[in-house]
């Protein structure tokens, strides 16, 4: 099998799994004991709090643990709004429903939200930001790279506008974090999220980073736990792993960025060149360096998902989260796709452990399928296949 879905999720790392393994264990104890068993849980559980922080220049203080990146971002977006004053949120069109949704059901509930268009490459622009914000703003959420054409966004700039306007910055770094230098405080950004199973880490667990002085509301009571904006008993086998994975993607960010630019200019290089009226979508190069997202005219993704299966390819027409639902991608419509273009297109999303040898292999395979189904395409006297 070839993998190229990572965007989705990535493989764990051997080293990950190693570290979790005791904590299965002997070291079962849970980390709100006070006996030696509790202690060695928490302990474990902090040294992972201040990986997580180093890969993006965060103090361990500032790093809440959640279950993933839709956590994360659901407790930014209630979290700010049930404590704040202004009843305006700022997001974009192109976000994930991890925040399209919550900021939906807020709509409902009284409050205005802007989302902000986007341009062909999937960027914001700041200036349409800029004209958005009111008295009554009290969140800006933009994500830091798109999960579907993997655009990177004018973050630090966003970050500056927002702090001019004493407005709390928000950004889905689920992304980006582990593909792309990411760092806290030279950007300016507020509150980050971030998940495990996107740096080869496990799945079920992730982080908001909460910058020192940004005051944010819980979703859950209990036992309060997280200093008490996330109660419940810790998952400290998979926060430990997560950890891991944290430092693992710090220690090797240069050779893996360098590792994903490799693959994903010989891919782009191939398939423009070796396969007719085909278009790479996203932005040629403030692109998160894993990412690829093509249109195939005349081909429709879901059928080239099913034959690159049959050839033991692992591909995807977009964000996993939505696939099931068989919903167009509104991110493409946000970008002024036509419904021709939308339904032919195709994310491959490099990892750590993909070859040149599997690119090539991949590539290969596309041709003889998109040759295939344009054979039978409805659009075959149009483009002349």
């Amino acid at each position: 099998m070839i993998y190229l879905d990572n965007a989705a999720s990535t493989p764990v790392d051997e080293k990950v799994i190693e570290e979790m393994l005791p904590y299965f264990r002997e070291q079962f104890g849970n980390p709100s004991s006070i006996h030696r068993h509790g202690r060695i849980a928490n302990t474990a559980i902090q040294n992972a709090r201040k990986r997580i922080a180093e890969l993006i220049n965060a103090n361990s203080n500032e790093i809440l643990l959640t279950s993933g990146g839709t956590e994360s971002n659901n407790t930014v977006i209630y979290g700010i709004a049930s404590q704040s004053k202004g009843k305006h949120i700022i997001t974009s069109s192109i976000e994930h429903d991890a925040i399209l949704e919550p900021c939906r059901l807020l709509e409902k509930k009284g409050y205005r939200i802007s989302f902000l268009p986007v341009d062909k490459y999937g960027f914001v622009n700041p200036e349409d930001l800029k004209k958005e914000i009111s008295d009554d703003t009290c969140l800006i959420t933009i994500m830091y790279a798109n999960n579907e054409v993997g655009t990177i966004q004018p973050i630090k700039e966003i970050a500056r506008i927002a702090r001019e306007s004493n407005i709390f910055f928000h950004t889905d770094a689920v992304q980006a974090v582990g593909k792309t230098p990411v760092d806290v405080k030279e950007l300016g950004i507020d509150l980050l999220s971030i998940s495990s199973h996107k740096i080869n880490g496990p799945k079920g667990v992730g982080a908001l980073y909460i910058r020192n002085g940004v005051k944010i509301s819980p979703l859950m009571l209990g036992g309060g736990q997280e200093n008490g904006l996330r109660s419940g008993t810790e998952n400290v086998a998979s926060i430990v792993g997560f950890g891991m994975a944290c430092k693992l993607a710090k220690d090797n960010i240069n050779h893996n960025t360098t590792h994903f630019k490799k693959l994903t200019t010989r891919l782009i290089s191939r398939v423009l060149s070796e396969i007719p009226l085909t278009t790479l979508n996203g932005h040629t190069d403030t692109r998160i360096p894993n990412n690829t997202h093509f249109t195939f005219l005349g081909v429709s993704g879901e059928d080239l998902i099913i034959k690159l299966d049959e050839n033991k390819i692992s591909a995807s027409t977009g964000s996993a989260c939505s696939v099931k639902i068989q919903k167009a991608s509104h991110v493409l419509k946000a970008m002024g796709f036509s419904h021709e273009q939308v339904t032919g297109s195709l994310r491959l999303t490099v990892g750590i452990t993909n070859t040149e040898q599997e690119i090539d292999e991949t590539v290969d395979v596309l041709k003889k399928v998109v040759q295939e189904l344009r054979s039978v395409s409805p659009y075959k006297s149009k483009y002349n296949f």
